[in-house]
């Protein structure tokens, strides 16, 4: 992902806010390295939205397909195995037709920050961060 006024990277910042209550909430906001411009005034945007945003987008993103299908094909299996192991039941394992689209929202969503960024390394389609939205290159 790139900054679309200097062309610089795009970083994660992580902030945790303290509450009087004693709890404490997590913030991640996306923001321009400020790389090849100290004076850029990208702005940022907050994880959520930025998730949003590539849900909204996910129909027009060119996926490498290779590198997301074995990884779904690996968890699935994985998945199959446990299920096996707690029934007891020694069926073969079946990966049919998965959607990787499909796959991909679920990861955005309910994806680990490793399993996000094994995401978008997959993605062929240039992202570009430009007044607090995304666009496709």
């Amino acid at each position: 992902m790139t900054c679309g006024l200097c062309g610089s990277g795009i970083t994660a910042d992580e902030k945790f806010k303290h509450q009087k209550n004693g709890n404490v909430n997590r913030y991640v906001y996306y923001k321009c390295t400020r790389t090849r411009d100290q004076d850029c005034p990208c702005g940022f945007i907050n994880e959520e939205d930025l998730v949003a945003q590539l849900q909204d987008l996910m129909d027009d993103l060119e996926i490498q397909t290779v590198p997301m299908r074995e990884k779904i094909t690996a968890e699935v299996q994985r998945f199959k195995k446990f299920e096996q192991m707690l029934l007891g039941t020694k069926t073969p394992i079946a990966v049919k037709d998965i959607d990787i689209r499909n796959y991909a929202k679920f990861i955005l969503i309910e994806g680990s920050m490793y399993e996000k960024r094994e995401f978008l390394r997959c993605l062929k389609t240039g992202i570009v961060l430009l007044s607090k939205k995304i666009f496709l290159k």
